[in-house]
């Protein structure tokens, strides 16, 4: 085999996407920039296609965390999602994505957003299958590698914290819940909702509890144990609940409960799909972070869950993972 054949069967750990944020990816009139939830669903879209094309199958969203929004992306600007494999299990692939932007005129790029994102590779029958081990070569591979693998206890104390809550009518907590059918445009080439869409519709939700609540526009900052447990299929009647728990200084905590059925079938609740941590703060018209309108838990609910989003902050202090990602900055040359 020549090295040219070798090249196209070695899978490549990694891929960027580069496209131009448009009008239509802003939220709300006035907005600074991209909504937090078309970043998401970005990000989605670029470690899909990193893990399909290094699994060489059909992969599924299992889990997206540890997602800091550092500044907006203005529309017009370019934008690079760069995605790549850090750490792989059995079935899984662990996936460092990057989003960067720039005005076109200067090419200056730096980081929006960064994130982890992991992904289960699937056979035929939709059931687990194994992956190529990714081997780092490089003192930095290395040392992501196990960036992403300092996570892994944080993740699962993370997950047994959120799991463990419990969410009635019992509270006078600000709560939305939007309501839709899932259309044919939102599925992926698997069939069902691409995780990035569903993302987007946490987004929106989480921003109109936030904005109701505030009566200012609102953005994301942070969001962190997003975890899928089953798929959101063509039909499927949607609800999306988004409930404030937490207030400080300045941030708003929010939990997002993503329930995804057949509308036939309206006996029972309609089962969880995805449960997100999500944390936004008020901003004026310039993009400056307002003090956030105090909220005062009333019920044992409420409180309890207060001390949740709090528990969630500890754990992530106590675990103190390695960072992922280094400063960038870089100066690109665009051609034709």
């Amino acid at each position: 085999m020549n090295s040219t054949q070798s090249s196209l069967t070695t899978p490549s750990p990694s891929i960027t996407l580069r496209f131009l944020a448009a009008p239509t990816d802003v939220l709300t009139a006035g907005s600074q920039g991209v909504h937090g939830g078309r970043v998401l669903e970005w990000i989605d879209k670029a470690a899909y296609a990193c893990a399909v094309g290094w699994s060489g199958t059909y992969c599924v969203t299992a889990y997206v965390g540890h997602i800091h929004f550092t500044r907006p992306i203005p529309s017009g600007h370019m934008v690079e999602v760069r995605s790549r494999i850090v750490y792989t299990g059995r079935s899984t692939m662990h996936i460092v994505n990057e989003v960067l932007s720039a005005d076109p005129r200067d090419g200056l790029f730096t980081r929006a957003c960064d994130c982890l994102v992991i992904f289960v590779a699937m056979d035929e029958n939709r059931k687990s299958q194994p992956v190529t081990p990714y081997v780092p070569v490089t003192d930095e591979e290395k040392r992501v590698q196990q960036a992403a693998i300092s996570r892994i206890d944080l993740r699962n104390a993370i997950e047994d914290e959120m799991i463990a809550q419990t969410y009635s009518s019992n509270s006078t907590a600000p709560e939305i819940t939007h309501r839709f059918l899932a259309k044919p445009t939102d599925i992926n080439w698997g069939g069902n909702v691409h995780g990035g869409t569903a993302m987007e519709w946490i987004d929106e939700a989480a921003t109109s509890v936030t904005m109701a609540w505030s009566g200012e526009r609102t953005v994301a900052v942070y969001a962190g144990g997003v975890r899928f447990y089953r798929p959101v299929h063509i039909g499927d009647l949607v609800e999306v609940t988004a409930r404030l728990v937490r207030t400080d200084a300045r941030t708003m905590g929010v939990m997002v409960h993503l329930r995804a059925g057949d509308p036939r079938e309206r006996n029972e609740e309609l089962p969880l799909a995805i449960h997100a941590s999500m944390t936004y703060v008020a901003v004026d018209y310039d993009g400056n972070a307002l003090p956030a309108r105090p909220f005062t838990p009333q019920t044992d609910e409420d409180r309890a869950l207060r001390q949740h989003a709090m528990r969630l902050r500890e754990l992530r202090a106590e675990y103190e993972p390695m960072p992922l990602v280094a400063p960038t900055q870089h100066k690109v040359r665009f051609t034709d």
